[in-house]
Parts: structure tokens; C-alpha cells; sequence
């Protein structure tokens, strides 16, 4: 029934009606033409995925070692090899650090295997589809790849990429194993330095402020698989690695042997509080300050030199860029015959192998890391010439340039520091020992001074100003030894259980010894002018974090 006009006369439909009408018509239109473009895209679709000429040369692979997966059995080889394989095709794995789609016939990847990268074209042709093309270019960041193409010469150096002349044609390209999208972080921005000691979240809002993509150390470790994969961090643990290679290469050459001691003890090998405590069945029992006894039982065991690598716990609250709660420890002790300097000379001439070496066979990692930290290069002193400081005369040069300090006291860290840098303006050095402690703030087993009853036969040695190692000649006679457990701060029992095996060591004839321990993480870090330690252990442990 028609709605009366105006008038009263019933007229055709209202305006508004007509309006809802052409609405719904139009509405019915535009669907009908969705759906025909729906189904011409998915015919079209059908009809190139027909006509894919590359269908066997692309996609996601079955997961290896599935029953669908079938292995290649083709060698693989390395991207360091590409300039002696030009215009040949080779087969490799690796991942993606970037994919983009130029055009519809064309993508570009950046692809990396350990420190190399390399790009690598797709390029749409009468062998290749455009289907492949696009499956290249949206393939996730970080996804692990299987490549086959061919190594060709680039016209011009590429310069996002560390291999700059050659570059990958792609023939074939499968996904081994995707990557999420989107990622907690991106591996470049961990290639970024931290800015100052990257304690702490604060970093990351500097970074904002300033509109830098800086990733802060926590978010960093809190995603630390992530985080490994950038090649800086690579770079890190390679050297590190090569420190442990080296400093038993050295001393194997001087008849040193590896040993193992163990890590959970029946009494705290340093003294003090600063001991992990766990529950060993019905007993307590400590994790390991150092191996410190045990080498010294092995000394007297009739092995003159022995050493170590191995992990080292400290429960000290200290939330420094310097301190870890867990570290490993380079150790070593040896026989002397009359002068514990004759440790000293061993331990420098150890190290001035370890960092003339590294600037050798560990150039390429250290450059990569020293620039993205615009680090100076580390000032090394001849063999037989590192500066040999007096704790004394350090106390004097530090006075001397304004520091308030007594005779017998530690040094704080700002104050090594300091030294470091009145060490390095004097003598050219930025490694150094300094000699003759304070006896006070030594372990027990420290053999005092002849010439200052106050002081010891103990030093330190230090990169960058920073303390790498600390060492000593020990007190190799029983009753020596059980007078200054005695006179300890606080006293101690060298009766007690605790300390009868130790103590009993020295009683059937112990050559006179001394070594000491060096912290891997630190050698690493000053070395290479890190601004925090951390970054130098693959799983960091301090006060706030044991996790992962």
C-alpha cells in the first residue's frame, strides 16, 4: 500500500524508499562484481600456478628429519669461498637479514652465513615465474634458507653487504625453517652499541629521546637467542674463544697442565661471605670462589705448573658493568725457584702473546666490534718492559694527581681507573701490574712481605686501567700457613675439617709457588673497550639475573 502524497491522493513509493532501494541494488551490484573478481583472480591464479614454471624451484621444505623430508645429498659450501667460484653454481645455507620486492619481476635478499653476507637476486625470466619472485621478496627476516644459485660479479660494490664484488643469482630457494613474524627485536638494532654502561631500562628512553633505535641490554638478554645472532656478538664470543685457545697454547709451550678441579667444596676457598651456599644431601657445601687449594695441592703434589679454565661463582651484590656473579676463570700456578717475580714475568709474557696474537689471527672480529664502539686501539709495551708499579708508588701517583687516599688502602675502581690513565700518559701502556699489596686485603694464603711485614708478595694486573688478575706468591709451610689462617679477619680454624686437607698438604714438603686467576669476561671486555660485561658471557648471571 502506497503512503498518501501531501495532498491525500496515494501516489508510487516514497523518495526514501526509492533511496533504499538503489542502495541494496548497488550494494547487490558491487558484491556480484567481488565475487566475479574473486573468481577471476582465483582462476587466474589456478592457471599460472598451472603455468609455474618454477613450482618445483621454491616454497617451504618438509622439517628435516620428518618422514616427508627427503635429503638433497648435495655438498654445501661456504659464502667465504664465493670469489674462486664465479659463474658456477653452488648450493649453501643460510638466512635472511632482509627481503624485498622490487618490482613484479624482481627481489632482492641479503643473505649471511656466520660473519659474511651477500645479496642475492631473483629475477623474474622464461625459468623463473613471478610467483617465485614474490614468494622471495615476503619471505620473513631471520628465516633459515636453502639457496641454490649462481655466484655472479657484480658491476658495482655492493655496499650492504661484507662480500662487495660478487653476488648470488637464484635458481632455487626453499625455507628450511621460518621465523615468527614479528620478531621481539631486531638483530640490527643489537648491532647498534649501547650507549654508556647499558645498565638499565634508562638507556633505552636516552636512546628514544634522542630518536635512536637503541635496543637496551636488558630487552637484549631477556631475548638473548636473538640477540647472538648479531654479528658483533659473534665477534665477542670468537675472541673469547680464541683468549682460551691462546692462553693454553702459551702454556702448554711452557709445560703447563690442564687440570680439573672441582666446583662444590666443603669449605669457601677465598674466605669472607662472598660464597654461594647450596644444600650438598645433609650437608652445606660452597660453589667455588676459585681453584685456588686445589692447585696449590697439586703444586705440592709434585706437578710444577698446572692451569685451568673453568667457571668461578662470587656472590657478591656488586651491580657494576664489571661484576658477574659467574665467570670463568683463566688459572694458573707453577714452582718457582727464588723470586715470585719470576711468575710475574711468565704472566706478562703470557699476556702480551694473548694480545699480539689476537691482533693477528683475531684482527677482522676485533676491528668489526672496536668500530661500533669507536674504541682506540689497545697500547702494548715490549716483552720484558711492562710497567712493574710499587703499590706504593701508585699510591704516590694518585696523591700526586689529587686522590685522597692512606697507605695500606684498597684502591676503589674510579681510582684504578685513574691510575690506568696516569699509567698510560707516563709509560705508553695501557697494561700494567702493580706490586707489593697491602697484606691486610689479601687472602690468607698470601706470603707476606720480607721487606714490609705489612705488605705481601701478591699483585694485580690490569687493562685499561681495570683489574684483570689477581695473584701471589702462596704460603707453601704448614705451620706459616696455620698462623695466618689463625690471624685471619675474621679467625679461622685451620684445625676445623674444613681446612685439615689443605693445610695437611704443606706439611710432607712444598716447593715454594705461586699463580694466579684471570677473568675471561674481563679480558674480553677491556680488550675490546666493551661498556659492559655481560656482553661478554653468553648467559649472563649477576644479582638480578638468572635467567635464561
Amino acid at each position: 500500500m502506497t503512503e498518501p502524497s501531501a495532498s491525500g491522493d496515494p501516489q508510487g513509493p516514497s523518495k526514501n524508499a526509492l533511496k533504499k532501494a538503489a542502495k541494496e541494488k548497488e550494494k547487490a551490484e558491487k558484491k556480484a562484481a567481488a565475487k566475479a573478481r574473486e573468481l577471476a583472480e582465483r582462476q587466474k591464479k589456478e592457471a599460472d600456478d598451472a603455468n609455474d614454471v618454477s613450482a618445483d624451484s621454491y616454497g617451504e621444505l618438509p622439517m628435516v628429519g620428518s618422514p616427508e623430508y627427503k635429503p638433497s645429498n648435495l655438498p654445501r659450501v661456504s659464502l667465504a669461498d664465493v670469489a674462486e667460484l664465479e659463474d658456477k653454481e653452488i648450493v649453501f645455507r643460510c638466512w635472511v637479514e632482509n627481503a624485498r620486492v622490487q618490482s613484479a619481476k624482481l627481489a632482492f635478499l641479503n643473505l649471511r652465513q656466520g660473519l659474511n653476507t651477500i645479496q642475492a637476486v631473483v629475477a623474474a625470466s622464461e625459468k623463473l615465474s613471478k610467483q617465485m619472485v614474490k614468494f622471495a621478496g615476503n619471505i620473513s627476516t631471520e628465516s633459515t634458507l636453502f639457496v641454490h644459485g649462481l655466484v655472479k660479479k657484480t658491476q658495482e660494490a655492493v655496499k650492504s653487504a661484507t662480500i662487495k664484488d660478487y653476488e648470488i643469482h637464484i635458481t632455487k630457494l626453499f625455507v628450511e625453517a621460518k621465523a615468527e613474524v614479528p620478531l621481539p627485536m631486531q638483530i640490527e638494532d643489537a648491532e647498534r652499541p649501547l650507549p654508556s654502561e647499558g645498565l638499565g631500562n634508562e638507556d633505552e628512553k636516552a636512546a628514544a629521546d634522542e630518536g635512536r633505535p637503541v635496543v637496551g641490554l636488558n630487552t637484549r638478554l631477556n631475548n638473548r637467542t636473538l640477540d647472538l645472532r648479531a654479528k658483533i656478538n659473534h665477534c665477542i664470543f670468537i675472541i673469547k674463544s680464541g683468549v682460551c685457545e691462546l692462553f693454553q697454547e702459551f702454556l702448554r709451550g711452557k709445560g703447563f697442565v690442564m687440570i680439573q678441579t672441582p666446583k662444590l667444596q666443603g669449605a669457601a676457598s677465598e674466605g669472607g661471605s662472598n660464597v654461594f651456599e647450596v644444600k650438598y644431601f645433609d650437608r652445606p657445601a660452597f660453589l667455588a670462589q676459585s681453584p685456588q687449594w686445589y692447585k696449590q695441592m697439586l703444586v705440592a703434589s709434585r706437578f710444577p705448573r698446572v692451569m685451568e679454565i673453568g667457571p668461578v661463582f662470587r656472590a657478591e651484590n656488586s651491580n657494576t658493568a664489571r661484576h658477574l656473579t659467574e665467570f670463568t676463570g683463566l688459572d694458573l700456578e707453577m714452582e718457582f725457584q727464588e723470586n715470585y717475580h719470576e711468575v710475574m714475568s711468565l704472566l706478562e709474557d703470557l699476556m702480551l702473546f694473548i694480545f699480539k696474537e689476537l691482533n693477528v689471527r683475531y684482527k677482522k672480529e676485533t676491528e668489526l666490534v672496536r668500530s661500533a664502539y669507536h674504541v682506540e686501539d689497545f697500547k702494548l709495551p715490549e716483552s720484558g718492559k711492562v710497567p712493574r708499579i710499587p703499590f706504593v708508588e701508585g699510591i704516590k701517583m694518585l696523591r700526586e694527581a689529587g686522590e685522597e687516599l692512606g697507605d695500606y688502602d684498597d684502591l676503589t675502581t674510579p681510582q684504578e681507573k685513574h691510575l690506568g690513565k696516569l699509567v698510560l700518559e707516563r709509560y705508553g701502556s695501557d697494561f700494567y701490574v702493580l706490586d707489593q699489596f697491602p697484606l691486610a686485603i689479601r687472602p690468607f694464603y698470601t706470603m707476606p712481605s720480607p721487606a714490609n711485614p705489612r705488605l705481601s708478595n701478591s699483585y694485580d694486573m690490569f687493562m685499561r686501567g681495570q683489574e684483570i688478575l689477581s695473584g701471589a706468591q702462596r704460603i707453601h709451610d704448614a705451620e706459616l700457613l696455620r698462623k695466618a689462617i689463625r690471624n685471619y679477619d675474621p679467625p679461622l680454624d685451620p684445625d676445623s675439617p674444613a681446612f685439615k686437607d689443605y693445610v695437611d698438604g704443606f706439611r710432607f714438603g712444598c716447593p715454594p709457588h705461586g699463580g694466579g686467576g684471570f677473568g675471561l669476561e674481563r679480558i674480553v671486555q677491556f680488550w675490546l673497550g666493551l661498556p659492559n660485561i655481560r656482553m661478554c658471557s653468553l648467559f649472563p648471571r649477576d644479582p638480578q639475573r638468572i635467567m635464561p
